[in-house]
């Protein structure tokens, strides 16, 4: 059976074409944002080929976003998790410094 549809990595690869201008207007820095933010569309190109929409660019955005959603929520557990590290280290170092306060008595 033909397939009536381009693929989803078809699309998404003319897509990022078409803003090959804008890319190139762009600072080094951004540049690689930019880069950055289309490598993240590509995880989720498999996801994005079950959902037909009207228009691809919005399945592009919203794989964009979740990419962003998932970097934000690691950043935010790996600060939790110095957090907590901190904290257990700062009530070890107030035992052992009552235990000394003690000991001195």
């Amino acid at each position: 059976m033909a397939r009536t549809n381009p693929r989803f990595r078809d699309v998404l690869r003319s897509l990022e074409d078409s803003w090959r201008d804008y890319r190139r207007a762009l600072r080094r820095p951004d540049r690689d944002r930019f880069d950055r933010l289309w490598e993240d569309a590509r995880q989720y190109a498999d996801a994005g080929g079950h959902l037909d929409h009207q228009n691809p660019m919005v399945v592009v955005l919203f794989s964009m976003l979740l990419a962003q959603q998932r970097r934000i929520e690691d950043l935010e557990a790996e600060l939790e998790g110095e957090r907590s590290g901190a904290s257990d280290e700062g009530g070890a170092d107030e035992s052992d410094s009552r235990s000394a306060d003690r000991s001195a008595s």
